[in-house]
């Protein structure tokens, strides 16, 4: 869940078109069969967090199943608020997922990373997959990253999803719907953040646009 400024001419989508919405599929479709990603199938894997130097925060602890892995391709801007975007930004793609794995649509992780319109948005994402009895499985990678800070407490972030390596699990059947990779694995977010009194970078805005001609490889 991942953004910048985008053009004006981009057609822009809320956080449901993400994996549900046809991830690494062709097509688009809202179907939660098109893809949901793996039930817990080892021991968790722990995602540390990368809290800013400047965010004195108690940040959850984020557990998700071994089956799910990440590249994030954006290194250290070596400025400091710019970078502790970029930490938190990480940190709120990994909290949905949990939220997915966990089956909750009111996960504490999630919403400690996003607020007002943006955590309504990614509510609605997980309460699709728990309808579904899914999940995310498999590996994302992130890259091109955006960061602009307008002001001590506003900022934006834009990047690119590749989700060609990503599926969906489906609980019960523990059956993975691996669906071929096509220009819509790729996925352009857009997000507004803003620091609260946490310290922490919260989404505020989300959007996205699949099959973005800024991601394709």
């Amino acid at each position: 869940m991942k953004h910048r400024s985008l053009p004006a001419a981009a057609a822009l989508t809320a956080a449901a078109t993400l994996l549900l919405a046809a991830c690494g599929g062709g097509g688009g479709s809202s179907k939660a069969n098109d893809k949901i990603a793996g039930a817990d199938t080892g021991s968790p894997t722990v995602a540390s967090p990368s809290a800013s130097d400047s965010s004195t925060a108690d940040r959850p602890k984020i557990e998700l199943p071994s089956d799910l892995s990440y590249t994030f391709d954006w290194p250290k801007t070596g400025n400091e608020a710019k970078d502790a975007v970029l930490a938190d930004g990480e940190q709120s793609v990994k909290a949905v997922d949990l939220a997915i794995a966990n089956q909750d649509p009111l996960d504490d992780a999630y919403r400690f990373y996003y607020e007002g319109e943006a955590a309504a948005q990614i509510q609605r994402y997980v309460q699709a997959y728990k309808k579904a009895k899914a999940r995310t499985t498999g590996h994302y990678r992130y890259y091109d990253p955006v960061v602009n800070v307008s002001s001590s407490s506003q900022a934006s972030l834009v990047y690119c999803e590749d989700q060609g390596k990503a599926y969906d699990l489906y609980l019960k059947t523990k059956k993975v719907n691996r669906t071929p990779v096509t220009k819509n694995s790729y996925v352009l977010y857009s997000t507004e953040l803003h620091k609260n009194d946490k310290g922490v970078w919260a989404i505020q805005k989300l959007m996205s646009v699949r099959g973005s001609s800024k991601c394709q490889p």
